[in-house]
């Protein structure tokens, strides 16, 4: 007799976007019960939200304050969007006071088993549409780049600004295989945009960074500040705050070799205000945009690093002249058709074709440097 194949629930079929999320909790002595309890009581309401599949509990074999939640989703966007709600974050509340410390990994499905039968998804993973800008790896240099942003209360810019410039670096070392190289900071306004570039382990750069006393320092003094609360010492708030925050870099493009001493880049970093739904084929276009200047060896651009999510994209550039002198190169736009085709993908832009047009969007969309710091090593 022919063997039947297994039928498949519908609801566990690959999907060009289906999405993974995997969240590490270690679990404070003595509060298991409660976390138990924490989690029995949320868990029919995560079931509830609009895109949610499935989820699991697990402990670990080896230490029992170990704790796995693996949930499912039909998409990233419904699960993004709960995490940005309020709604979300009083859901989690209880949970978060049995917990000491977590860590959340997000994964695409790409391929699944199911007895003799496998299923493939249709698209490679970098292709699949609906999954959000894909945030890079280490660069050619061996670094990995990667930005915060939030928003401060209109009126206390320039203190926050103060409290940003002011503090002590931190150690830069973070263990023999990773290391700060260089941290920036820009404003805008009332929005705050944080670069970091990291050689080695991005995560526990970051985890590294957080924990050291001058920085914890810092974010105390501007958290009553905040447009959004936070509450660094309570983990999955912190973890919650630090996802909202991500602004991954999609794109990076650099010059071979090092400038001359003579033509140390200076560092610039512009906001695009995209139309709804532009900001990934902003990203796209400027990455173009820089990949030909990299191309052209007049240009005065060395380093260009695109950070994009959802409708928000800041790019940052290293030039080897001051951007007013060449806003062309400044903003990404290298010709008249250039400066056409981003005016249709940005909201009430001027004339991008010339350089007064580039000029009076560079006063509109630049990013004020309030510090630039690189580790004594970079």
């Amino acid at each position: 007799m022919a063997q039947t194949a297994p039928v498949l629930d519908e609801r566990a079929r690959p999907t060009d976007s289906r999405l993974r999320v995997v969240l590490l909790l270690d679990v404070h002595d003595g509060e298991q019960q409660s976390f138990l309890e924490a989690y029995e009581q949320m868990r029919y309401q995560v079931s509830a939200v609009p895109g949610h599949l499935t989820d699991q509990l697990c402990q670990s074999t080896d230490d029992p304050l170990r704790w796995l939640i693996t949930s499912e989703w039909e998409a990233p966007e419904p699960f993004l969007s709960w995490l940005d709600s309020a709604e979300h974050r009083e859901m989690v509340r209880p949970l978060s006071k049995c917990v000491r410390d977590t860590r959340s990994l997000r994964f695409t499905v790409f391929r699944e088993t199911f007895g003799a039968q496998s299923v493939d998804s249709v698209l490679p993973p970098r292709e699949r549409k609906g999954t959000g800008p894909v945030a890079l790896g280490p660069g050619p240099d061996g670094i990995i780049r990667h930005a915060l942003t939030f928003n401060v209360k209109p009126g206390s810019e320039q203190t926050v600004a103060d409290i940003l410039a002011g503090y002590t670096s931190p150690a830069s070392q973070v263990d023999e295989t990773t290391r700060l190289v260089r941290t920036s900071l820009f404003m805008r306004g009332n929005e705050v945009v944080r670069s970091v570039e990291v050689m080695g382990d991005l995560v526990a750069a970051l985890r590294h960074v957080a924990a050291q006393p001058e920085v914890r320092a810092v974010e105390e003094a501007i958290n009553p500040y905040l447009e959004q609360a936070r509450d660094l010492n309570d983990p999955l708030a912190a973890r919650d705050f630090f996802m909202r925050a991500a602004l991954p870099a999609v794109h990076h493009h650099a010059r071979a070799g090092k400038p001359t001493k003579k033509a140390e880049p200076q560092r610039f970093a512009y906001t695009y205000p995209a139309r709804s739904g532009c900001g990934a084929a902003i990203a796209e276009f400027l990455a173009r945009q820089d990949r030909a200047a990299m191309d052209d060896p007049k240009s005065p651009l060395v380093r260009s690093t695109v950070f994009q999510r959802e409708d928000r994209v800041v790019r940052m550039v290293d030039m080897t002249v001051p951007a007013t002198t060449d806003p062309a190169t400044a903003l990404g736009v290298m010709s008249p058709r250039a400066g056409a085709v981003l005016a249709r993908l940005i909201r009430t832009p001027p004339d991008l074709r010339d350089d007064d047009g580039r000029r009076a969007a560079m006063a509109n969309w630049e990013l004020t440097t309030i510090t630039d710091r690189r580790s004594p090593q970079a």
